[in-house]
């Protein structure tokens, strides 16, 4: 992409007594003034023979960029091979429904530690990351939340060094949680932008796929998200690096307020 993108994790909220479907979401979104949305395949994949056509049609009308987040039913470090099976399945249907309409990043957390060492768990998940196939779809690894989950920045780094298939997607506020409010200042996460580029070049900086909201959290990390002015996270130093790193790609919003929040990064970011 040759700039950033800004969007929302789901349907919009729209004004009082508005529903929407993924279509009629679309047109809502770029009216005004987004050009994203993360489908949310967590659950189950709801992209079907019904709407698959408005989907296309909406996405190609408004030149609009589609991702997905993938099932929460996935641990590539399972200990039975069902499972590990399973987990596969499901990241491979997330990525045939999405490339149906044209979508580019599926992304998921790949795993949990469980009983294994961190070292143990890398080798096994990135083993199992090999085995999905091919696709026009990349499979973004989510960073998490808690320091119990795998999937802190290093470990989706190497990960991503050998797997040609994976992608980061960065989600900041969950770092911040992970590191019980680890990200204060501009060079926090400047620091972290230098990590991705000295690693993986200058074409990752290029195509990055972000998530951003306020978060709670306690001192075991991520409990949920909240609002940007209700919480802790310093979204406008964020973006102020963002800028001075030109990066590129997408914003996916995942606040409560979701397209709200949206406009709001958005409107900073332009102002820089």
């Amino acid at each position: 992409m040759d700039k950033l993108l800004f969007g929302i994790s789901g349907l919009p909220l729209g004004e009082e007594g508005m529903k929407f479907t993924y279509s009629t979401g679309i047109d809502y979104l770029k009216k005004i003034g987004l050009h994203a949305m993360e489908l949310p395949f967590v659950r189950s994949v709801n992209v079907t023979d019904k709407n698959r056509n408005k989907i296309i049609e909406s996405k190609n009308k408004n030149d609009f960029y589609l991702s997905a987040h993938g099932s929460y039913f996935i641990n590539l470090n399972a200990e039975e091979e069902d499972k590990i099976d399973k987990s596969l399945e499901r990241i491979i249907k997330g990525a045939e429904a999405l490339d149906s309409v044209g979508g580019s990043s599926l992304v998921f957390h790949p795993g949990f530690y469980l009983k294994k060492s961190k070292e143990e768990t890398l080798e096994k998940i990135m083993h199992n990351l090999k085995r999905l196939p091919k696709t026009d779809v990349f499979y973004r690894l989510e960073t998490t939340g808690k320091a119990t989950q795998f999937g802190d920045l290093k470990e989706l780094v190497t990960i991503c060094k050998e797997v040609d298939t994976c992608k980061l997607c960065i989600d900041f506020s969950h770092i911040h949680a992970r590191g019980i409010g680890a990200l204060k200042e501009y060079k926090d996460f400047a620091e972290i932008l230098e990590y991705i580029g000295e690693n993986l070049g200058r074409k990752a900086l290029d195509d990055m796929h972000i998530h951003l909201s306020g978060i709670h959290y306690t001192n075991k990390g991520e409990r949920n998200h909240l609002p940007f002015l209700e919480s802790d996270f310093n979204y406008k130093d964020c973006l102020k690096a963002f800028v001075d790193y030109n990066i590129k790609g997408c914003i996916i919003c995942e606040s409560p307020i979701l397209e709200k929040d949206s406009l709001l990064l958005k409107s900073y970011y332009e102002s820089l």
